[in-house]
């Protein structure tokens, strides 16, 4: 028999991609567990969630912690936490990704110290700390300094890691969390880039790094991207990221050597653009947005991750993360992708869509750089309000059905789901008792430092020289290593830097985005302009007024503003003050604006705690008759209980039509307010 020839046009197979997966709840505990059984598997990378306290620099007993505590992603509040996430993992041997930002130094501060106790040479460490700021005002919400700290936070993060750490890639820039606050692969390109020049011109400025060794740095720069379902197009969009990369970091920066110029991406393929209704298509969107950044070998991810087809209903099981991460293996180890050089070479189709992305980002950028930069357009509201604008006209795409989903506004009949059967076993959920242990735990940490085994110095002295050098120029980085290994708690490093730096509430781009539906005669949205102006007229008031509230830490505000936008085109008289906000701020704010409506939203899964406490507290003021919407991830079940505590409605991710949820929204205000129906229900 004779030996099989290669095909012609094949090749030796490339290594593939690390395969991740994005997982942590509950504990450290829990979290080490689960890692490790997906490392078994056969993940070849850590991908760290934290929860949103751990990301916004609180403690697990803060007020704004509660409901929040392990619910996005593990809590982390001091070294004891990360020696256990860690426990019986050789980080020497891993590749690490922390999905973490404002408290990036602090993290990866942690993660340092655990792998010196391990004996781990920490030069050989390897992994990512995102460490994107700019994204986090404009999408995500986890920020917490002004930008000129938080930038210094990551230069120094950079100068440290490039002389100390140097496999290590301190920056992770985001255009994923872009795309799902609406941009455009033009927005997400040019974005993402004037991000990253803000960055490396504070390294550069900061004369931390001799200019013989600002290649190591470039170099190090990673890039986190989106993809989408659109897969050719978003295929060409990672072959411009390449290209432009290549010219800003040799045109500005002169950087000589390719190798250093290599435009490196991970990805994590489109969360939110999963569908609740009828969830399995999710897993055919699933593979197609992987195709479009594994098809093309020249611009290949370097690290996958994919969610689950369930992450719309709630937390993925492991068997749901398990299935996640065949879909890669089996695109890796069963097709032939990887035999091949790249297979789009010489297409015109995509040269000419590479081209037009390519042109119209370079200029985009252009205009943001005579801004003054990337920071400057965060600060003036400039990104913000064009990511809301964006966003607004995609959502009013899909509500005329220009943009089709399927199962959502096309196609929407469907067989009973086996998957979904019963939806209280097709999530997993984290055990409300769970924050009380981590919230006990905290306390014993803090009660118990300074003792055996352990033997921590007191952390007053670590904490005022880490205040010290905020308030100079000296690099953080060593500060903030002293403050971990002397048993500083997360909360009390963020609160020190608070101090010294203060906090930044980002611009919401409500007020300046234009109107994305208009209200023609006949249409949807003039019907609910008519109900809005007579119920005020009834109620003897010139305008609705409707209260938009984040309540909690999640700071994922897309949905919010867009809810927003649409019920000020509607005519209301809208109060939105961002996120991060308390019960007790966002009631007192309900009364001293005298609102007919408060709208709250979350996606983190906190709406249990949060939601009835803002009922109670309206309760106590005697303002039952206001009205309370919730709106995010909210289970079946979760729902009706929110319904019994007295909620007047609840809209999830299957509820796509904004102008239909305003008008909704009126209703429940006449309800409130004893006033007779305007149309009879069909």
């Amino acid at each position: 028999m004779t030996e099989r020839q290669p095909a012609e046009g094949k090749r030796e197979k490339d290594r593939p991609w690390l395969m991740r997966t994005y997982a942590g709840h509950s504990t450290a505990e829990a979290s080490n567990e689960l890692y490790r059984r997906n490392l078994a598997k056969g993940q070849t990378g850590l991908s760290v969630a934290f929860d949103l306290p751990t990301q916004t620099g609180y403690d697990s007993d803060h007020i704004l912690a509660r409901g929040e505590v392990g619910r996005v992603g593990v809590p982390v509040a001091h070294l004891g936490d990360m020696r256990r996430l860690f426990q019986d993992i050789p980080l020497e041997q891993m590749n690490t990704s922390m999905t973490i930002n404002a408290t990036a130094m602090w993290l990866l501060a942690l993660y340092q110290v655990v792998a010196e106790e391990q004996g781990a040479d920490i030069t050989k460490l390897q992994g990512t700390t995102q460490n994107d700021i700019v994204k986090e005002y404009l999408s995500r919400g986890t920020h917490v300094f002004p930008p000129g700290p938080s930038l210094r936070l990551t230069t120094d993060m950079i100068a440290y890691t490039v002389s100390h750490i140097p496999k290590w890639n301190p920056i992770n820039i985001c255009s994923y969390h872009l795309q799902e606050a609406g941009a455009t692969p033009v927005q997400e390109i040019a974005y993402a880039m004037s991000t990253a020049i803000a960055v490396l011109d504070a390294v550069r400025d900061s004369g931390q790094v001799p200019e013989e060794k600002f290649g190591d740095v470039v170099a190090r720069i990673s890039f986190f991207v989106n993809a989408g379902v659109r897969f050719i197009e978003e295929m060409c969009k990672m072959r411009a990221f390449g290209r432009i990369w290549d010219k800003i970091t040799r045109e500005r920066y002169g950087i000589e050597n390719p190798k250093q110029r290599r435009f490196r991406y991970g990805v994590q393929v489109n969360s939110l653009g999963l569908t609740e209704a009828q969830p399995e298509n999710n897993v055919q969107r699933i593979v197609l947005e992987m195709l479009a950044v594994t098809l093309s070998k020249d611009a290949r991810a370097r690290a996958v991750q994919l969610p689950a087809w369930n992450e719309a209903l709630g937390l993925p099981r492991p068997w749901d993360q398990q299935w996640s991460l065949r879909i890669q293996q089996v695109l890796a180890h069963e097709s032939d992708l990887l035999e091949y050089e790249d297979i789009f070479e010489g297409s015109k189709v995509i040269e000419a869509k590479v081209s037009q992305l390519v042109e119209e980002s370079l200029a985009e950028i252009e205009r943001i750089q005579e801004m003054g930069g990337a920071m400057a357009a965060v600060e003036s509201g400039y990104l913000k309000s064009q990511l809301v604008a964006s966003h607004a006209e995609r959502r009013a795409r899909i509500e005329s059905g220009q943009e089709k989903i399927v199962g959502v506004n096309i196609f929407e009949t469907t067989e009973p789901n086996p998957l979904t059967a019963d939806l209280d076993t097709a999530i997993q959920t984290v055990d409300p008792a769970v924050e009380a242990r981590v919230i006990a735990s905290l306390q014993h940490w803090r009660d118990t430092r300074y003792q055996p085994p352990f033997n921590h110095p007191r952390p007053c002295k670590a904490l005022e020289r880490l205040k010290e050098a905020a308030k100079g120029t000296a690099n953080l980085m060593e500060a903030t290593l002293e403050c971990a290994r002397a048993g500083v708690t997360t909360g009390e490093w963020a609160g020190a830097l608070r101090e010294v730096f203060g906090e930044f509430r980002a611009p919401t781009g409500v007020s300046s985005a234009p109107v994305a539906v208009a209200a023609a005669e006949g249409s949807a949205l003039s019907e609910v302009r008519r109900k809005v102006e007579l119920t005020a007229q009834e109620l003897g008031v010139g305008k609705l007024r409707f209260l938009v509230g984040k309540p909690g830490l999640d700071g994922h505000s897309n949905g919010a503003e867009q809810i927003a936008v649409r019920a000020r085109d509607a005519g209301f008289e809208v109060v939105y003050q961002g996120i991060r906000l308390t019960p007790e701020q966002i009631v007192d704010a309900a009364l001293a604006e005298d609102v007919h409506a408060v709208g709250l939203s979350i996606l983190s899964g906190s709406h249990a705690q949060l939601v009835p406490d803002v009922l109670e507290r309206l309760r106590v003021a005697g303002a039952t008759d206001i009205p309370v919407i919730a709106g995010g991830i909210i289970p079946n079940g979760d729902a009706e209980q929110l319904r019994s505590a007295g909620v007047a409605a609840v809209f999830t991710p299957k509820d796509f039509d904004i102008t239909g949820i305003i008008g909704r929204i009126v209703d429940e205000i006449r309800k409130a307010n004893k006033l007779d129906p305007l149309e009879v229900p069909a």
